[in-house]
């Protein structure tokens, strides 16, 4: 029994090995870059995270090839959803690459796990600094010629090599065509060196989409601020950017073959379906959904056109309504539509889709092209239980005698068993018609639901930022407090950070400029995230006369 017992223990202790192991081995670790197109001398974050919290760290001699390793950060999160806590551990690792071309950023060893590798293009670098300048601004658009809708991306980069204060960015102007400008990436923060020179780079993309053709002048980006030099500040200065004049053609004509495309001008697309389950074996009467998402990279997503369903007979086909996002890349923004289509088969056999096309024009390579989906063929079976009807066959036509005088007429036996079939499939078919004309009846009698009280979405605004001061993300505390000051100044919402410290009092505005200065003044600045989370308990507004304080961060630049 003594050895009996033991065996149970060895084996249970086996078996919890294994599921440890198990679980270690499930560990994903994946790797992401803030930036895949940089300059040889600039540099890009890449962040490793692991989704548990075995102890291993990342082995990251595999980037000494290619790669110089600068500043490395650590953080820890735990997510609890529905009761459950998952833990994960990410590190942020500042590389800058050793020479031009495109580079492979090599699996990174975490334990026994590797991370995914990711490619990086690296380009000669496009801008000098003007002589020994401690502050300058740039300017690029990625086309100089473009047509009416397709996207051109708007770069502003601004290099300071020294700390600034009270800085502020005036919006460029556009004239000529009418155009629609739209953020293109989030705000961005990077080190690059020219000419042996170190300097901290903000960058915004922006993308422009023109309305008309012609010509859109677009006048310099300039940059306001006083400049910390040898221990002393100086006047405000203004630092100007080139300016750009893009010309705008006229959209061309369709192809021969698609005379009545719609324009859709864009770098890529891709045009791929969805189905809900297999279309092999569909029964009559059973749904089925087909979603059709089209991605276009250098549109919006509610310039994408819209596929019309075709007409199959047999099949009955309801679109329903289109889901429209957007994603933001390295190359602009990719407009995604997904149109679903629900059908029904309603006569059994096989049911051909003809195949999808979609025209559209690629602004890179100037011409037209056309991605299309194959056709699909549909097998509808007939519903358990139907029986085809039988044929009916003609008896053969035979010579009789004529009856006898006094024979009695032949007697005519009529059956009621098909005709009342008949009738109740009928029935049954009307009866379905009309449940779902109910169902999908508009509802006027519904009630709308009651929106949030401002309140509630201002203290969740609140929440959000003093958790992440807590935990030290300063971009999740930038964005919640942005969030929180659009409601509570719907008509002048601030632009930053700094300009927020400006319109409330302390203890808040000071912490507020820590950590504008943590995040856009020289390295060394820091912010304290649990006082700051202290002082966002309390909020008051600052009087209307209060002074603009030192250290405001870059607002947001919104064109347009």
């Amino acid at each position: 029994m003594v050895i009996g017992g033991r065996i149970r223990r060895g084996l249970a202790g086996i078996a919890v090995a294994l599921l440890f192991a198990a679980g270690a081995a499930q560990a994903a670790v994946t790797a992401t870059v803030d930036r895949d197109r940089i300059e040889a001398n600039e540099s890009f974050t890449l962040k490793i995270t692991v989704d548990s919290t075995s102890g291993d760290t990342p082995d990251l001699s595999v980037l000494d090839d290619d790669f110089e390793i600068g500043q490395t950060s650590q953080l820890s999160e735990a997510h609890i959803v529905n009761g459950q806590v998952t833990r994960s551990m990410s590190w942020s690792i500042v590389l800058s690459p050793r020479r031009a071309g495109v580079l492979t950023v090599p699996p990174v060893p975490v334990g026994a796990d590797r991370s995914n590798p990711l490619t990086i293009t690296v380009s000669e670098p496009a801008y000098k600094p003007p002589g020994e300048a401690d502050v300058f601004v740039t300017t690029e658009v990625d086309f100089e010629e473009t047509w009416v809708q397709a996207q051109v991306l708007y770069r502003i980069k601004i290099y300071r090599a020294v700390a600034t204060r009270q800085p502020a960015l005036r919006e460029p102007t556009f004239s000529g065509a009418e155009v629609l400008v739209e953020p293109a990436s989030d705000e961005r923060n990077y080190e690059a060196v020219l000419n042996g020179r170190s300097y901290n780079v903000v960058e915004y993309a922006f993308a422009i989409f023109p309305q008309e053709s012609g010509e859109i002048s677009i006048s310099p980006a300039k940059f306001e601020a006083r400049v910390l030099r040898d221990g002393r500040i100086t006047g405000r200065k203004v630092f100007e950017s080139e300016s750009h004049v893009i010309r705008v053609n006229p959209i061309p004509p369709p192809p021969a073959d698609y005379s009545d495309a719609a324009w859709l001008p864009a770098r890529d697309l891709v045009l791929r379906d969805n189905w809900s389950r297999e279309p092999d074996a569909l029964k009559v009467g059973e749904p089925i959904s087909r979603d059709i998402t089209v991605s276009a990279l250098g549109q919006l997503q509610t310039q994408i056109p819209v596929l019309q369903p075709p007409v199959v007979d047999g099949l009955n086909i309801y679109p329903d309504k289109p889901a429209l996002d957007r994603r933001l890349e390295s190359d602009g923004i990719r407009g995604i539509r997904t149109d679903q289509y629900a059908m029904i088969g309603v006569e059994a056999g096989d049911r051909e889709l003809p195949k999808v096309e979609l025209p559209w024009f690629d602004i890179d390579e100037h011409e037209w092209k056309v991605a299309s989906l194959p056709p699909r063929t549909l097998t509808v079976l007939p519903t358990p239980g139907s029986a085809p009807t039988p044929p009916v066959a003609e008896a053969p036509v035979e010579a009789t005698p004529a009856p006898p005088a006094e024979a009695a007429p032949p007697q005519i036996v009529y059956s009621d068993f098909w005709k009342n079939v008949s009738l109740l499939l009928a029935g049954i078919w009307v009866v379905t018609l009309l449940a779902w004309w109910w169902s999908s009846r508009p509802r006027r009698n519904e009630r709308e639901p009651a929106p949030v009280p401002l309140h509630k979405r201002q203290a969740r605004h609140l929440k959000a930022a003093r958790d992440a001061a807590q935990s030290g993300d300063a971009a999740g505390v930038r964005r919640a407090l942005l969030e929180w000051a659009d409601l509570e100044w719907p008509d002048r919402p601030p632009r930053s950070v700094g300009d927020l410290a400006s319109r409330v009092e302390e203890p808040l505005a000071g912490e507020l400029r820590r950590l504008s200065r943590a995040s856009y003044g020289r390295a060394g600045d820091t912010w304290d995230g649990p006082a700051l989370a202290k002082a966002l308990r309390t909020i008051t507004a600052a009087s209307a006369g209060t002074a603009k304080a030192d250290g405001d961060p870059l607002p947001p630049l919104m064109p347009g």
